[in-house]
């Protein structure tokens, strides 16, 4: 019952969002200009397909948009089979890709504000769903009120995913959708409904792990380079040292995306955690002795499709791999990541006054002689000494405050109950744990600039996820002790 009442709850928001009420966005006056200001508000497609002519920006006239309405909803049309249907949709994604960025805006407005849910029949039905709850009907009305609730916009979603390259369209649409969300709220929710819909055609049990190699099709090796996230891909022998015989990528693939990854992972097998990406990348270094190896450390991990923003398959990825690892080679013990800190300059930005404010006057004055600058200390003198950071000796005082820092970055540091990197979101999401952080990790300018070359182990054991899921979710970020000493709470 909670669970029913949830999702009522739900999908009412979304819809209240999504019917239009009356024509409260119209304009007040023929020229449609708020007080005070000399652009006329937009106008809503219900004005647009009432008009004769188009206004100033409009990219298509009434009478095309009319057309173009009236091509989504024979799509639709109840008389119409999947296959039919299918085709049609398959008409207006050529007349899409054709079109220009103002008039596919205007697809995007046709969708959001004319295929929306009948608001009569809504109301109704769920006027009969609170009449029934806790009776013999309650059931009943619920199926009445998830029948009531379903719109045109998703029918229309289906019968685009029906054609071939359907599945490929809605991922574009959305990939394009994405960037103009702050800006306009209309579209929110054709923007929701895909998420839905792809969190449904995309979960996990609809996907199949494959493991890319050497002897993949070059169109799919191709895929690796161009979607690379974390360390660039550098030429063909970077890619083929990626591939080797002590490694491992796999990737995540949909029945409707036969040769495009969704996700995949690049993995080394090692006798030891890594510390440093530079030895796992040199193109020269021999394979390692796979005998010898206990340990798997992921040290890349590519999302490869904008248009899914929000589905998550990450953690399912990584559990998988995990488990085809473990089959292949039963001497791996250990699981770890060796992964980026791509928000930590910008924390230590706005919060290095902070970390000189915690410092006894023992560490102040240390700091200040390691610096040659007499005290008070500005946060800009330190954020400058950061910059040579490769420069500092293991006993500078400066790189024992930035790896302070970047402990409590990754440590303690949440916002709405979730890590504030978005990297540690990803791996502490899943139940891995701050392990380790690594001095010149990544000593390449991207890695400088993220992080003053700093990077981190997060470990999954597999003994402990749960708990340490557990624990995020009441607020507390699972860390090793070492981590935990470096945060000096």
């Amino acid at each position: 019952m909670k669970s029913t009442t949830e999702w009522i709850s739900r999908s009412v928001s979304r819809l209240r969002a999504a019917v239009p009420k009356g024509d409260k966005s119209a304009p007040s006056g023929a020229e449609g200009k708020a007080s005070g200001d000399a652009v006329a508000k937009p106008r809503s497609t219900h004005e647009r397909l009432e008009a004769t002519l188009r206004r100033g920006p409009e990219a298509l006239s009434p009478r095309a948009l009319r057309k173009l309405l009236a091509d989504l909803q024979s799509v639709v049309a109840p008389e119409v089979s999947e296959i039919e249907g299918g085709r049609r949709a398959e008409a207006v994604a050529a007349w899409y890709a054709g079109a220009t960025p103002e008039e596919r805006r205007d697809l995007w407005l046709l969708m959001c504000e004319q295929m929306v849910p009948d608001a009569g029949r809504f109301q109704s039905a769920r006027q009969r769903y609170e009449a029934a709850a806790g009776t013999a009907d309650e059931v009943q009305a619920e199926i009445g009120l998830r029948r009531a609730m379903l719109s045109p916009r998703t029918r229309l979603m289906q019968r685009f995913a029906v054609f071939p390259e359907g599945m490929r369209f809605l991922l574009d649409l959305r990939a394009e959708i994405l960037p103009q969300l702050k800006a306009d709220k209309r579209l929110w929710a054709l923007d929701a409904e895909l998420e839905q819909l792809f969190s449904t055609w995309f979960d996990v049990a609809f996907l199949e792990l494959r493991r890319l190699s050497w002897d993949s099709p070059a169109s799919l090796i191709e895929k690796l380079i161009q979607y690379e996230a974390v360390h660039d891909i550098r030429s063909w022998a970077d890619l083929k040292n990626r591939l080797d015989s002590d490694r491992r990528c796999y990737g995540f693939f949909h029945p409707r995306l036969p040769n495009e990854p969704l996700i995949f992972v690049e993995v080394a097998l090692v006798e030891r955690i890594s510390s440093s990406i530079t030895p796992l990348l040199d193109e020269a270094a021999a394979p390692a002795d796979l005998a010898k190896a206990t340990t798997a450390i992921f040290y890349s991990i590519s999302n490869t499709q904008t248009g899914l923003r929000g589905v998550s398959f990450g953690d399912s990825l990584i559990k998988h791999v995990v488990e085809t690892l473990s089959l292949e080679f039963p001497r791996l013990r250990t699981f770890a990541t060796l992964s980026p800190i791509p928000g930590l300059r910008a924390w230590l930005g706005k919060n290095a006054a902070g970390l000189l404010e915690r410092l006894d006057d023992k560490r102040r004055t240390e700091l200040a002689r390691a610096l040659g600058s007499p005290a008070p200390l500005q946060a800009t003198q330190l954020l400058g000494a950061f910059d040579k950071a490769l420069e500092l000796d293991a006993k500078s005082p400066v790189r024992q405050i930035l790896l302070e820092g970047a402990a409590q970055y990754l440590g303690r540091q949440l916002q709405e109950g979730k890590p504030l990197d978005p990297v540690a979101r990803f791996h502490l999401g899943n139940g891995a744990r701050v392990e380790r952080l690594n001095w010149g990790g990544d000593p390449s300018s991207k890695g400088l600039k993220q992080s003053y070359g700093l990077m981190v182990n997060y470990l999954y054991d597999l003994k402990r996820i749960d708990k340490y899921r557990q624990g995020l979710a009441q607020g507390k970020i699972p860390v090793s002790g070492e981590i935990d000493s470096l945060c000096r709470d």
